[in-house]
């Protein structure tokens, strides 16, 4: 006899349906699976009988074939012990056929029958939904997750034995209902404050710009300084995630595994990975492509601390996803796209002791050290970030005095009210902002007088900016005027953008 269940499973963050045919038929009893599967889909036959068997349910003694259609996409992952099994059952008359039309499903199974979590069923189900299914059953623990999807209805399970009896029409599932305004609007704001940071006004204002503006930002400056202090506070005052940014993120970090029984996320991600991580763990990558640390902190900050410590071929992987705010990684089997929309914060010292241009300490660096240091990141790179800001050394007295400075609470609703002018501006991009406007957006946007193209002139002649800085200097002005809200982008606003090329004016 033969079953089919719908089922599915991810490419890249996206998930594809795939139909779990089972035929049963004479000849000696075993479970062969085909239809490219992957070691974890192999071993999954095992799982299912022990399951099947501890349920309380016969395990055919016949032979079984298990077509995993389309026949030539590969399959991974243990998301298919579960229609497996129903298929099974289905196949040898213990469920009726009938009953599956319509429902996709998903889960591992535990050698007791237990449906444990799997990895991606946000895409999955958003894949089953695009199909024209009415609803899902899978783990218990990730329910919510897919439950964010309007007029289709997830139901949890725990156990096989709860899925049979659903199937059976002997229970009753109640789906799960997930109130998207509420989540987002119950979202927790971080306890990471800018009024924890005592002086550095001018860097705070370095980064109350990126924000506005989405632009990429370089702390340079001695140890000590506050730069990660600084940089672990901007998602606090970034604008909060709308429900397709929200989607969007959640989506990846489902095909990770990181919602851990969460709906959706409600806070822009900040990830901050290590010096010592490999191209393929920033970017993505793997003999099945899976997101990187830039896809998972899509919507969000991508923190590089001690910048120049990172591998060159490393950083040299950015300039796409800087640029074009996707990564395409390809391989024999085919090509696989992930978003990448960060805003990029970095930080460094000035030199490898750290202390070159501190007047309280004494640098030890030659002159061919510091050039060498500085060389680690390339020129294309650094036309990528849109601002370098130096970051001094607090003083004591501020450190012990000052009062705590202005809270992220009154930056942020500055940087949603520049958000809102670039929204109005942009008509038709709901998610773009300055630092994404093309040469054309510039043309239209971001056009000076003469006495700002006069300065602007004599800064490209004195620093040698190349034509990439010079768009990312106009990004930025036209951010500071958004902020100062004005329509003209005056001297003044190119003149504080300028400044913002530290790199470019500190000598070799």
């Amino acid at each position: 006899m033969l079953a089919s269940v719908h089922s599915g499973t991810i490419h890249g963050v996206e998930g594809l349906p795939v139909e779990v045919e089972v035929d049963i038929a004479g000849g000696l009893p075993g479970f062969d699976v085909v239809g490219l599967p992957e070691g974890a889909v192999k071993e999954g036959t095992h799982r299912v009988r022990a399951a099947l068997r501890n349920s309380g349910y016969a395990v055919p003694a016949r032979k079984v074939v298990i077509n995993l259609a389309p026949a030539d996409l590969r399959k991974e992952g243990s998301a298919f012990d579960l229609p497996i099994a129903i298929g099974i059952l289905a196949a040898s008359g213990q469920i009726p056929c009938e009953a599956l039309h319509g429902w996709q499903l998903l889960g591992e199974l535990s050698l007791d029958g237990r449906v444990k979590s799997v990895r991606g069923a946000l895409p999955i189900a958003a894949g089953g939904r695009a199909l024209g299914l009415r609803g899902m059953l899978l783990p218990d623990a990730n329910a919510h997750e897919a439950a964010v999807l309007p007029d289709f209805a997830v139901l949890p399970v725990e156990t096989l034995a709860e899925a049979v009896a659903f199937l059976r029409g002997e229970r009753e599932i109640a789906p799960i209902q997930v109130d998207l305004a509420a989540v987002l609007a119950d979202a927790a704001r971080s306890e990471l404050d800018f009024a924890d940071v005592r002086g550095q006004d001018s860097v705070k204002r370095a980064l109350e710009v990126a924000a506005a503006g989405g632009h990429n930002i370089l702390l340079v400056g001695p140890p000590g300084s506050g730069k990660t202090m600084l940089a672990q506070r901007l998602p606090s005052i970034l604008p909060s995630l709308t429900l397709e940014e929200a989607l969007e993120a959640s989506r990846v970090h489902s095909v990770v595994g990181l919602l851990r029984g969460r709906s959706l996320l409600t806070a822009r991600p900040f990830r901050a990975p290590h010096h010592s991580i490999s191209d393929a763990g920033l970017i993505g990558g793997g003999s099945v492509p899976r997101p990187g640390e830039v896809s998972l902190a899509h919507r969000g900050v991508l923190f590089l601390d001690e910048l120049p410590e990172f591998r060159k071929n490393v950083l040299e992987v950015l300039r796409q996803p800087l640029e074009e705010r996707r990564i395409t990684i390809a391989r024999v089997a085919g090509s696989v796209t992930f978003p990448a929309d960060v805003m990029l914060a970095a930080a460094m010292n000035p030199c490898p002791c750290g202390w070159l241009g501190d007047p309280q300490h004494v640098c030890t660096c030659a002159a061919a050290q510091v050039q060498r240091y500085r060389s680690r990141l390339s020129g294309p790179l650094l036309d990528r970030i849109d601002l370098h800001v130096d970051v001094r050394a607090v003083a004591y007295r501020t450190l012990a005095t000052a009062p705590g400075g202005e809270d992220s609470t009154a930056i942020r609703a500055r940087v949603e009210t520049a958000r809102r002018r670039q929204l109005a501006r942009f008509t038709g991009r709901p998610l773009f902002c300055n630092a994404q406007m093309s040469a054309r957006d510039l043309g239209r946007f971001a056009t000076i007088d003469a006495a700002a193209e006069r300065l602007l002139e004599r800064a490209m002649n004195a620093l040698g900016l190349s034509a990439r800085a010079y768009a990312r200097v106009l990004k930025v002005a036209r951010t500071i005027a958004d902020l100062a809200g004005s329509e003209a982008i005056a001297a003044a606003h190119v003149a504080e953008a300028v400044q913002y090329r530290s790199l470019d004016r500190a000598p070799a």
